[in-house]
């Protein structure tokens, strides 16, 4: 049984990727087009002081220079880092902590006396955001560089993948697919295209819910450690239906959702906080539909009402 209050989008996206099957099934359709290149038996996670640590505080994050998950694989016989660094917002800096990741892990290696030549290295930016990314994708982006020395300033740049945007025909695992596309349907808030007869793993269905902020989601899940998207969905989907919204459709603009999402979100934060006052009572009604997604997005990140006001003021 996930517990939910403990689990942020990256922690839960961080969760997902730990399973070898999923991760090496994503990595497929995003590096190789599907091709079986990484197979999951064969992967080993790298040394846990350079991947799985838990820890959403941006800042901590930021301090100890550490990747989400890291695994080593081979290759054609030539041994391989790979790793996805997930994104749930937007981040201007992210060339530049994805060149500091691979240097510090390349001196790093020059250190071990036992590696005749470095290991090479590949990062997926994995970005889970509702928003389009507006960052730089290389490093020549931040830079005014004269006609005269392009030829001589080095390139840096990442592979980025936006979770709306992925072709999911090319990934094989059945789990992973349905994974990613019930992120894609959840953030058009389409539950015709969740309502589809499939069995899928419970838990990725809540972490897919974490990661776009679709919490109230989880709370009509049948239980199980599967269930049945034709009959999971078709109750949720049923509530929206039968308060006059389009059948399938979440109108972001109805004042319906908005009083919806206001109370849920009130609900969260007395359970969270113990009480609110007037004052956020306040702002939280004359927030729009767009801040207080966001703020359900961060739910689990809140320790104060100031926490709140920050989100969304």
């Amino acid at each position: 049984m996930i517990l939910t209050n403990n689990l942020t989008s990256d922690s839960a996206c961080r969760t997902f990727f730990s399973n070898d099957i999923y991760f090496a099934s994503f990595s497929n359709a995003i590096l190789f087009d599907g091709k079986q290149v990484i197979h999951p038996e064969r992967l080993v996670r790298y040394e846990n002081d350079m991947s799985l640590i838990i820890d959403d505080t941006k800042s901590a994050e930021d301090k100890k220079r550490r990747r989400d998950i890291v695994v080593k694989t081979d290759v054609d016989g030539v041994c391989c880092l790979f790793s996805i660094e997930h994104q749930s917002t937007i981040d201007k800096n992210m060339v530049i902590r994805y060149g500091n990741y691979e240097m510090t892990e390349y001196l790093k290696q020059l250190k071990n006396k036992k590696l005749k030549r470095l290991v090479p290295q590949v990062m997926i930016v994995f970005y889970t955001g509702d928003k389009k990314w507006n960052a730089p994708l290389k490093l020549s982006d931040y830079l005014d560089i004269p006609e005269e020395l392009k030829a001589y300033i080095n390139e840096w740049k990442f592979i980025f993948v936006d979770v709306k945007e992925i072709d999911t025909s090319k990934i094989k695992d059945e789990q992973t697919r349905y994974f990613i596309e019930a992120i894609q349907e959840m953030y058009k808030g389409n539950y015709e295209g969740l309502h589809r007869r499939i069995k899928m793993n419970r838990d990725n269905f809540i972490y897919a819910a974490i990661i776009t902020g679709s919490i109230d989601l989880i709370r009509d899940l049948p239980e199980g450690d599967e269930i049945d998207m034709c009959e999971g969905t078709e109750r949720m989907a049923e509530g929206f239906r039968s308060e006059g919204r389009e059948q399938g459709i979440l109108v972001g603009r109805s004042e319906g959702k908005l009083e919806e999402k206001r109370s849920t979100l009130k609900e969260q934060l007395e359970i969270k906080l113990g009480t609110i006052s007037n004052n956020l009572e306040l702002q939280l009604t004359n927030a729009t539909l767009e801040k207080l997604n966001i703020l359900t997005r961060n739910i689990f990140n809140i320790t104060n009402e100031e926490d709140v006001l920050k989100i969304i003021n």
